[in-house]
């Protein structure tokens, strides 16, 4: 008896430290990359180490004495998880600072969680009706670093004429991080995984979902945007998150708090059309979010 045996495909072709299994019979057309790359319109390059590093000689930085975690605080607890579970509940969220590679501490130190990398199996399979999806092949507890969300790092100009020369059928995959520095100064990071990215780029939107995104700048001032587990996650689960960047169930544009951020979001979307979301959870918006954003 024949029996075929469907070979085993790392869609990350080795660049990550873990497999990134491939369900399929057609590759999809792309550049993996595990990192952020300068794309058209970036002036600052993300590989570029432009934070200040710590002192510590010690295996894990300590809380009363590193600068990294005086400055910023503490994210994770000793085992990489983060501290702050609740810190997307209402649309805004506070960036990550972790130690960079000017920092004199240990590779493994607690404060290096995203700058690791992958570290649990994920497959992407085709799903019944949203295409390619991304699943776990194993338990994720609350909390966990799952993947980050790479690609191009473009300018704004760049994104609004990429999205204004999709056609309908295609899929927009450009995130908008609009970070908020004290009154009137705001920083935004748009990122394009469509041509060059990883994993991320197959994550499927949900208006219930079971990851949430948050910003992390390791090296760079440009920041990673890194996905977290927002519950315990069985294995053989498909991996989801909120493109509007909430972690609840809110209409995307409940997401944003002022008239100034609303007149800019309708500035963005102006003729752009809507798609219809698939995602099935019970308080589904209907829709995707057409600017996909993260505020913090």
């Amino acid at each position: 008896m024949n029996v075929s045996v469907r070979p085993v495909v790392d869609l990350s072709s080795g660049l990550e430290d873990v497999p990134v299994l491939f369900e399929g019979l057609t590759l999809p057309t792309f550049q993996y990359s595990p990192d952020n790359v300068q794309g058209p319109g970036c002036t600052v390059d993300p590989s570029e180490v432009t934070l200040p590093g710590c002192s510590c000689l010690s295996h894990s930085c300590p809380t009363e004495s590193c600068s990294c975690l005086q400055t910023h605080g503490q994210a994770y607890n000793c085992t990489g998880t983060l501290l702050e579970l609740s810190r997307t509940d209402f649309g805004y969220c506070s960036p990550v600072f972790e130690c960079n590679a000017l920092c004199t501490c240990s590779d493994t130190c607690s404060n290096r969680v995203v700058q690791r990398g992958l570290r649990l199996k994920l497959e992407v399979f085709n799903t019944c009706n949203r295409g390619w999806g991304v699943r776990t092949l194993e338990e994720i507890p609350h909390g966990t670093f799952v993947c980050e969300y790479a690609g191009e790092v473009i300018s704004f100009g760049e994104a609004r004429c990429r999205q204004l020369g999709q056609r309908s059928e295609e899929n927009n995959y450009i995130i908008a991080v609009r970070e908020h520095a004290g009154t009137g100064s705001i920083t935004e990071t748009f990122v394009d995984p469509a041509q060059v990215g990883n994993v991320g780029r197959f994550l499927n939107h949900s208006c219930l979902p079971n990851l949430f995104m948050l910003p992390v700048r390791v090296h760079s001032v440009i920041p990673r945007l890194a996905l977290f587990a927002g519950r315990d996650i069985d294995a053989q689960e498909e991996l989801t998150f909120d493109y509007s960047g909430g972690h609840t169930s809110q209409n995307p544009v409940e997401l944003l708090s002022t008239q100034s951020d609303a007149d800019v979001q309708a500035s963005r979307t102006d003729g752009l059309q809507r798609k219809a979301c698939h995602c099935g959870a019970n308080k589904c918006a209907q829709f995707l979010p057409l600017d996909l954003s993260i505020l913090s």
